[in-house]
């Protein structure tokens, strides 16, 4: 009787336990619609080429932090990070609410034409004041970017300095320019910071700068300058920061951005191929006596097949999947070749 009393309260845990991880993972994929990001591993391309990344990683399941990448209009971007006081679920409504939230009223000012940072900042705090509570604040970062006029316009509220870094690799910061949200917040600043001179940046919650290092548990802010300086992409500050921890405190999140400097001057090969897969084989051959790498050149093959499947022939993800589980995948691409005009055209330049 023991026995089957045991094996049937350890079903029952077992059952209640893969409950538990069934709703944590509906409950992340719940955050990871909310969060938005207009161009996930595209590089933005108005008076210049930007490469723009992100990090997030939640401590928990149930993540303080949020963010969102939008494109605006040919000239603007908007970027939002958001951090929740302490952890929990508390933190986390707060968060995705407000995320959600600004997404809304950003989809409807896109659709109406009539972006507004000032009016996006006024109603966001107005619908979120009655939401907190009366101990809770919000962290948040509203950031516009206008490359038409080389201007990032900001509302800081109590979130770690931006980090900047100028063509002569200066760094500069910019600190809060508000205090955080709370039921109470009226006012608001909104500034504006000319970044024609500028080639990379770093907006992040303090997740990432408050972190102890191994280094006698230094706070990490006290190695970000420096880390930032040396670092190309995001995946190298990555690096950095986790090398330098024995384990994440806190909510990580930032967003990193570079702008290329390619130009005329910085060309090393261009060439133009037809949408074809024979171009494919063609292009391959071509950029591996160019290059000489097997890794650039496995990159390289995939990045001329999303450009000949995706953007040359529009086949999107789904109709590719059914084709290769139709096995009719190579004959499609030769019957979509028939009706393509279109031309690929790849340009290789050296960045210092």
């Amino acid at each position: 009787v023991l026995k089957v009393y045991n094996d049937t309260k350890i079903r029952g845990l077992e059952k209640k336990d893969k409950y538990i991880a069934y709703q944590e993972d509906l409950a992340f994929q719940k955050e990871l619609n909310i969060l938005r990001n207009d161009f996930y591993y595209k590089m933005i391309d108005s008076k210049g080429i930007s490469l723009v990344d992100f990090l997030y990683q939640p401590l928990d399941i149930l993540s303080g932090d949020a963010y969102s990448a939008r494109v605006i209009d040919e000239h603007k971007t908007f970027y939002l990070l958001v951090d929740g006081m302490e952890k929990g679920l508390s933190a986390s409504l707060s968060a995705m609410t407000m995320t959600t939230f600004i997404n809304h009223l950003i989809d409807k000012m896109i659709e109406h034409d009539s972006f507004s940072l000032d009016i996006l900042i006024k109603e966001s705090m107005e619908y979120i004041k009655p939401i907190l509570l009366d101990e809770e604040v919000l962290s948040i970062d509203y950031i516009l970017f206008d490359s038409y006029f080389s201007e990032l316009a900001y509302a800081k509220f109590s979130m770690p300095a931006f980090l900047l870094e100028d063509k002569d690799k200066n760094i500069i910061t910019i600190k809060s320019n508000n205090p955080p949200i709370s039921k109470w917040s009226q006012n608001y600043k909104i500034d504006r910071f000319n970044v024609e001179n500028i080639n990379k940046f770093l907006f992040y919650s303090d997740g990432l700068v408050e972190n102890s290092t191994v280094y006698n548990n230094e706070p990490y802010s006290n190695y970000i300058k420096e880390d930032f300086t040396h670092s190309f992409t995001r995946e190298e500050i990555q690096e950095n920061f986790f090398s330098k921890i024995s384990r994440q405190e806190d909510d990580v999140t930032f967003i990193f951005i570079n702008r290329l400097a390619l130009n005329e001057h910085t060309v090393l090969h261009k060439r133009v191929f037809d949408a074809t897969l024979e171009a494919v084989d063609e292009a391959n051959s071509w950029y591996e006596k160019i290059c000489k790498n097997v890794k650039s050149s496995l990159a390289f093959n995939e990045l001329f097949m999303n450009a000949y499947e995706h953007g040359s022939l529009g086949i999107d993800a789904q109709t590719k999947h059914s084709f290769l589980k139709e096995d009719i995948y190579f004959d499609k691409l030769l019957e979509y070749e028939k009706k393509c005009k279109k031309k690929i055209t790849v340009t290789i330049y050296k960045i210092e």
